[in-house]
């Protein structure tokens, strides 16, 4: 999966080392398997014939992957999730994943009702030891669409295929993998790739080789240009026709891998490469930026010769909001789907599949369950700001589609979430080097898993749900109200690996209609706002750079000092996207800001005329603070809630990075922008907090003396750091969506 690049701010991603799976569940696969409990153990149902074995096959008359019991061939729908190498605390490259969070997992995913697990490179050897022992039990076994990794970095800075760097290590890693799937390999320690013995020969599971990733369009483009003239490759398995030089190398990794299975092992599996939309075999004229439409990997150049009997089918990563066509193609979204609605995404998969020659999988596919937003979609299916609710309702919605357009099946993107992740709209206002160590809410990058990583060893210390008896259960004390007239008679703060954490209890019963309450955060010194937003006459030496106002649904939000408001100095003073008022960069100004993500960056359609042709950069506010249940225990669970209000309590959770701090675990904040641009850190001492009640300069914690809250007086917050971060796993309600999504479905009844 891709992050978003941040020269085009366009929302595009980038492969970050993660891993999906997908299971079909027919009743009638219970058989497949033998249960041997010994290294080498086969599958009890194998087509066989002169040396060459298979238990599964791309057929492309019939459109479909195959899997043969009882002598014959069967339609398989694959259905199952992508998993990552990745948990909290570590980056990929750590193959951190124990053998015991492996053998729990899949477990979760049979029971989600999935029949196949992809992931994108090598695991460590407990992955590949806990599906053998997963599947020696199983009612019905999980399949594996196992990936082989190419080096992005060694691709891009070549911007050659074919130069030595690329093209030997591809072939070497393609071996690798062969070889430990049979359970034959000893990897030794690489930096940045799992390493160990492995013994646990899974290759009855392993239904298919998904090579690669998603190809960079600018380097296909310059390997195509390097080696334009270049031989068709006629292998003995693999050959291709009016082939580019990309497709050519790609048919040359197929041939590495088809050729060393079948000669060391004697088997052969359907195999594929990764895809994407952005390098996918057809034409958008509505695409706004020109490298989403610059280059073309078409798997139908590409064909396997008699003796490759297992086949061949095409891989593609199909999000419905990017890249931008999706939402401005007109032919697309006239599409009527199965529903009898139009659907441009449906629409997209119906081109693709008719533009093919062999089955199609849907190989990633879903929406992030993130506070923060990187994209909208025009139908709603955004990437981000959604409930874990709304996030399995969309899932349910893509695979519904992904099923009635004829794919060979689809997985959803992802299984865990993943913090080490970054969004293109976000990953300036943090740290790259600590972003395991937290879960950014902002980032939907981090969100897409149906698998969630609560904070806190047992879960959050704090659920907003209006209860204070967790913060009295965790001993978290508060601080009282100098004077028995104050509207809030004492708050409290805290904070975990997500959210820092506000109670406010009221002297009467929260009414919106006449409370208004506001925290005031002076997080950094030597700036900020002296005035305080809403008070006339109310004042304080300590500057405040955020503004934390709560007047009810929709009139509450975060505000910051505009001189340290990211968004304005980004995109007002930086890119020139966004009028720059003349105070910009002037401290103590006066001016407050609404918190803002950018979405996109203006957009010229170029098969539009008139005034619809050009579409004005976008943004939203982050800022704007929901009311809700966040206790995810509750019937009325609301993943998204900031802040949530029972009779005299309120309860707020911001996420970190609303208040610039770019990693919590080391109290990183941002620094002085004007001066020392986005890259620009340093360690806060904790936050120098203030509280405002509903009537004005004289209800406030610490009381204001004059009409001024000194400094000295505020309570400071300061939270201990953390090298290991804690959590608890937790299966969102998005997982239970799809669990019955997956259930119902087979190739007659999506």
């Amino acid at each position: 999966m891709r992050a978003k690049r941040p020269v085009s701010h366009s929302g595009r991603r980038r492969v970050a080392g993660i891993a999906a799976a997908a299971l079909c569940g027919l009743a009638a696969l219970a058989w497949l398997f033998a249960r041997g409990t010994g290294a080498g153990s086969e599958h009890s149902s194998v087509w066989s014939n002169q040396g060459t074995k298979m238990f599964a096959r791309a057929d492309a008359g019939d459109n479909d992957l195959q899997v043969y019991h009882d002598g014959e061939w069967q339609p398989i729908l694959l259905k199952g999730v992508n998993m990552g190498i990745a948990k909290p605390g570590y980056f990929p490259g750590e193959a951190a994943i124990t053998q015991a969070e492996y053998a729990r997992w899949f477990r979760q995913i049979g029971e989600m009702n999935a029949n196949v697990v992809r992931v994108y490179t090598i695991h460590p050897p407990g992955f590949y030891e806990a599906l053998k022992e997963y599947n020696r039990t199983a009612k019905q076994p999980l399949y594996l669409l196992q990936g082989v990794w190419v080096n992005e970095e060694n691709l891009v800075q070549s911007a050659d295929a074919f130069a030595a760097v690329n093209t030997d290590d591809f072939q070497a890693e393609i071996r690798r993998t062969i070889d430990l799937v049979h359970g034959n390999a000893e990897l030794p320690a690489r930096a940045g790739h799992a390493s160990g013995r492995y013994v646990a020969d899974v290759s009855s599971y392993v239904i298919g080789w998904v090579l690669g990733i998603e190809w960079d369009p600018a380097m296909v483009a310059s390997t195509d240009a390097k080696h334009a003239g270049i031989s068709q490759h006629q292998g003995r398995y693999f050959r291709t026709n009016n082939a580019s030089p990309f497709e050519i190398w790609l048919a040359g990794a197929m041939e590495t891998a088809a050729a060393y299975e079948q000669d060391k092992y004697g088997w052969q599996r359907p195999i594929s490469f990764t895809n994407w939309v952005t390098t996918d075999l057809l034409k958008h004229p509505s695409e706004p930026l020109p490298e989403e439409d610059m280059s073309v990997v078409d798997p139908n150049h590409i064909s396997p010769t008699d003796a490759y009997q297992a086949g061949q089918f095409a891989s593609y990563h199909v999000y419905p909001y990017y890249p931008d066509f999706l939402n401005y193609d007109r032919k697309l979204n006239e599409y009527v789907d199965s529903r009898g609605e139009k659907n441009g995404y449906a629409g997209y998969l119906n081109q693709l599949k008719s533009a093919h020659h062999m089955p199609v999988l849907i190989a990633e596919f879903g929406v992030p369950s993130s506070r923060g937003m990187a994209h909208r979609n025009v139908n709603g299916l955004n990437q981000g700001f959604l409930t874990e609710e709304e996030q399995g309702e969309i899932d349910a919605r893509l695979w519904q589609d992904i099923r009635h357009e004829g794919m060979a099946g689809g997985l959803v993107f992802t299984w865990q979430d993943e913090w080490f992740k970054r969004t293109w709209n976000t990953m300036d206002y943090d740290d790259p080097e600590r972003r395991p160590l937290w879960s950014n809410a902002q980032t939907g990058e981090q969100q897409f898993g149906l698998l969630a990583f609560d904070p806190g060893k047992n879960g959050p210390v704090i659920r907003i749900d209006g209860d204070a008896a967790d913060w009295d259960k965790a001993g978290i004390p508060s601080i009282p109200a100098d004077s028995p007239d104050a509207s809030v008679t004492q708050y409290a703060v805290t904070s975990d690996e997500r959210y820092v954490y506000f109670r406010l209890d009221m002297k009467q019963t929260v009414d919106w209609t006449r409370t208004k309450v506001g925290i005031l955060i002076d997080s950094i010194d030597g700036q900020g706002q002296q005035s305080v937003p809403g008070i006339t006459g109310l004042t304080s030496d300590a500057a405040f750079d955020f503004s934390i106002e709560l007047a009810g649904p929709g009139r509450s939000r975060v505000l910051t000092d505009s001189y340290y408001d990211p968004f304005e100095f980004q995109y007002g003073h930086e890119l020139r996207m966004v009028p720059l008022p003349d105070t910009a960069g002037t401290r103590n100004n006066g001016r407050w800001n609404p918190i803002r993500l950018a979405l996109n960056k203006e957009l010229v359609i170029p098969d539009r005329q008139g005034e619809d042709r050009v579409r004005p950069f976008e943004s939203y506010e982050t800022g704007e603070l929901r009311y809700g249940n966040g206790n995810p225990e509750a019937a009325d669970y609301d993943s998204l809630a900031d802040v949530s209000v029972k009779d005299r309590v309120i309860e707020i959770r911001i996420p970190w990075q609303l208040l610039n701090v770019k990693d919590p675990s080391s109290r990183k904040i941002m620094g002085d922008l004007w001066k020392e641009g986005l890259s620009a850190s340093r360690e806060t001492d904790g936050f120098r907090i203030a509280v405002t009640g509903g009537n004005g300069a004289r209800d406030t914690i610490p009381a204001a003396q004059n009409g001024m809250l000194p400094k000295e007086n505020m309570f400071v917050y300061q939270w201990d750091k953390w090298s290991a971060p804690q959590y608890r796993e937790r299966l969102k309600t998005s997982y239970y969506v799809m669990q019955q999504q997956f259930a119902q479905s087979d190739r007659g009844n999506p």
